[in-house]
């Protein structure tokens, strides 16, 4: 695999992520309680194993499009966005992102890196719907995904045990055309 942009934005691109990515870093922010303080990580320890494994999986399967999110200016990787669940009959797929590197965090680099996969997704891919979950205490997520365009399409009650605590998880979505009028992005 390549280090070179497969979606390229502004300040930062998106690659596929590479044997080297799967370093103390990396393996460190799927241990890191903050990080995933809303994510399903940081339930049992994360080794070098489970993500060489994990890399293995997603790079050979057409359900998932992971992508390394890459600072251009130093070439630094400091996380990851994802369409999961990639469904091709139905035309949808699960948006994901973790930001592991909190030097990052309220920068932008978030919506940039969604927004490139997303436009990827509905261009690219043809889907229909793009759609997320996050916990109701999540405000951050909530935020992006409103950015995005999405709207609240629902509310899991007490879905999600975290923090020792059951906690409501909030589902959002929205259509390929609300999201390239929204983002004036001229479509097929």
């Amino acid at each position: 695999m390549s280090n070179h942009p497969f979606l390229d934005g502004k300040e930062i691109y998106l690659r596929p992520l590479l044997i080297s990515d799967i370093n103390e870093n990396y393996i460190g922010w799927l241990n890191d309680s903050k990080v995933c303080k809303y994510n399903s990580h940081h339930i049992f320890p994360y080794n070098q194993h489970q993500a060489e494994e994990y890399l293995k999986a997603i790079s050979l399967s057409k359900e998932v499009l992971v992508l390394a999110i890459v600072i251009k200016k130093s070439k630094k990787h400091i996380g990851n966005v994802s369409l999961q669940r990639i469904d091709l009959l139905n035309s949808n797929a699960e948006f994901a992102i973790l930001l592991g590197d909190k030097n990052y965090w309220g920068k932008g680099i978030a919506k940039q890196a969604s927004l490139l996969i997303m436009t990827h997704g509905f261009l690219a891919l043809n889907l229909h719907r793009i759609y997320c979950g996050t916990a109701a205490g999540n405000i951050p997520m909530q935020k992006l995904a409103k950015y995005l365009g999405m709207h609240e399409e629902g509310r899991r009650k007490e879905a999600q045990f975290k923090n020792g605590a059951y906690n409501d998880a909030l589902e959002y979505g929205i259509l390929k055309g609300d999201f390239l009028k929204k983002h004036k992005i001229r479509g097929q």
